[in-house]
């Protein structure tokens, strides 16, 4: 509970400097649903967990972005909606629509809301423009587990593995392969120089050694 009441703070917090005029107990019921989201029963890695090491990273970082309590509010929003049997990148695209209609109803202004919708829509490719550090942020955050130790990262396949029971070994084999080799093809995993040098070669040979495997 505690861990539960720390992250609704967090998230009024960024909310609050983001610019919400709500009052907080509407703030706090929408940290608390957003947090419903993240713990549905079809989740095995993109849980409550995963948004937690990916707002650990913002913080740890948050110096190298101009707007971090936008990368922090598109953190919590940018796997709001998570079917693993919707297609293509519509999961990022209903998060990024959800978190514009949500944010708006918490009195974010409406520039504000929709550059967190835009930095959710990153998360479908994590492809950045040039001179885009908020993007760059969120999509090095969200792809911290790549360069985790060898037992995380093979935790971090298994569960991606059962929340895509329902494909069928080959057809998952053939679909992770591809999603390997775009992130392996990739100029840079990670975009933000100090991220780079410490995660991008350990992200490679996880990607590598799992494609091998494949």
């Amino acid at each position: 509970m505690a861990v539960v009441t720390s992250l609704v703070d967090e998230f009024r917090t960024a909310a609050r400097q983001a610019g919400a005029t709500a009052d907080d107990a509407d703030l706090t019921a929408a940290g608390q649903y957003l947090l419903s989201r993240w713990s549905e029963p079809q989740r095995h890695y993109h849980t409550v967990a995963h948004l937690s090491a990916v707002l650990h990273v913002v913080d740890l970082y948050a110096g190298l972005a101009p707007h971090p309590e936008r990368v922090r509010l598109a953190a919590w929003m940018h796997d709001a909606v998570y079917d693993p049997r919707a297609l293509g990148d519509a999961n990022e695209r209903d998060s990024a629509e959800f978190a514009e209609g949500l944010l708006a109803t918490l009195g974010v202004p409406a520039a504000t809301g929709a550059e967190v919708a835009r930095l959710v829509g990153l998360t479908a490719g994590h492809a950045t423009e040039e001179d885009d550090p908020d993007g760059e942020l969120l999509c090095d955050a969200d792809l911290a587990i790549l360069a985790s130790d060898e037992q995380a990262y093979a935790d971090y396949t298994a569960a991606i593995r059962r929340e895509y029971a329902h494909v069928p070994d080959d057809a998952f084999r053939d679909g992770r392969a591809q999603v390997l080799k775009a992130l392996l093809e990739l100029p840079s995993i990670y975009r933000l120089e100090p991220l780079r040098a410490a995660w991008e070669e350990k992200a490679r040979a996880n990607l590598t050694r799992e494609l091998r495997g494949a």
